[in-house]
């Protein structure tokens, strides 16, 4: 019969977070679930901060899966082969990045942070950066939605 009490459930409490992850400047990444801290074998997930106005590279992430939840702020997502796609994404939306897709994440707001919470199918943290004009573009402002503070 399994031992539950060791392999069974594990709680990382939010004071227990593993801020020794990859970082991307204006963005504070902390891991909870990984292999070392909770045994897991197929996932990772963790939570990040991006600072006012911060974006990250041009990148995908090799053949995981990640999903991001916004807690906190307005995020922006753009992706395909010249980040001609965007979205954006606030408290309560989940976002789904498939294997691959070249994306650049940023918060779309100069006045408040982003928080949100990112689970990925792998433990690796696999980041290729991308060689994309665009990423460097200043992208579209941002603009509320109804009901939404500017």
């Amino acid at each position: 019969m399994p031992d539950w009490k060791t392999n069974g459930i594990r709680v990382v409490r939010a004071g227990e977070l593993d801020a020794n992850t990859p970082q991307t400047p204006g963005m504070t990444r902390a891991a909870a679930i990984t292999h070392a801290r909770a045994a897991a074998e197929k996932l990772w997930a963790g939570t990040v901060v991006v600072e006012p106005s911060a974006r990250t590279a041009a990148h995908h992430h090799g053949d995981l899966e990640t999903v991001l939840y916004i807690v906190k702020g307005r995020a922006r997502f753009r992706w395909g082969e010249h980040l001609e796609f965007s979205e954006e994404a606030g408290p309560g939306d989940f976002i789904y990045v498939p294997p691959y897709v070249p994306h650049q994440e940023m918060n779309a707001r100069a006045d408040e942070p982003v928080e949100a919470v990112v689970v990925r199918s792998g433990q690796e943290p696999i980041v290729v950066n991308l060689d994309i004009a665009e990423a460097n573009e200043f992208p579209v402002p941002f603009h509320p939605r109804p009901g939404e503070r500017s």
